[in-house]
């Protein structure tokens, strides 16, 4: 996990001038990594204890996710996320080169291509929809991936994103 991460947060930095606060977010298995820094290296990697496999193992019983099931899941979520807050500094883009996250921007709506932005208001629009499938509403009438990862996949992207107030994710190839 943690070379993954800084292994994004190289390839990232690359496009980025030094000086320039960035964090790079990786949303795997069992755990969710963030490297943030403004140069070469990451100043601070940090592990939390969330991953769409285990979110959705823990805490999703049905498919779609019941709306109980989802707000245990984002009481547990939204604990592991503000441990985020010291490493996390005003002004930092938020970057990604995970595939279920384009799957995230795609289901948004966003046209594909190597640099996909998501903001907060198209993923929580997103996160709406999957809400409206959870109470009842056919995933194909809403145009949303169906499966208990995705949902723990969005769940884990929104409260990162809502927590830590970021505006918007770059996906990068």
């Amino acid at each position: 996990m943690e070379a993954r991460i800084l292994e994004q947060y190289g390839a990232i930095r690359l496009g980025i001038p030094d000086g320039t606060p960035i964090s790079v977010l990786h949303i795997g298995e069992q755990q969710t990594a963030v490297a943030a820094g403004m140069g070469v290296e990451p100043s601070a990697v940090f592990k939390l204890p969330v991953g769409s496999g285990k979110t959705a193992a823990e805490y999703f019983h049905h498919n779609p996710p019941t709306p109980g099931e989802f707000e245990n899941a984002i009481v547990a979520v939204e604990d592991a996320v503000a441990s985020a807050r010291t490493i996390i500094s005003g002004g930092t883009r938020l970057f990604t080169t995970d595939e279920a996250i384009r799957k995230i921007a795609l289901n948004s709506g966003i046209s594909d291509g190597s640099k996909l932005i998501l903001t907060l208001d198209a993923m929580e629009q997103t996160f709406e929809r999957l809400t409206m499938v959870s109470l009842g509403r056919n995933a194909s009438q809403e145009l949303i991936s169906n499966g208990v990862t995705f949902a723990a996949t969005l769940l884990i992207l929104r409260e990162f994103m809502h927590h830590l107030q970021f505006v918007s994710i770059t996906v990068k190839e």
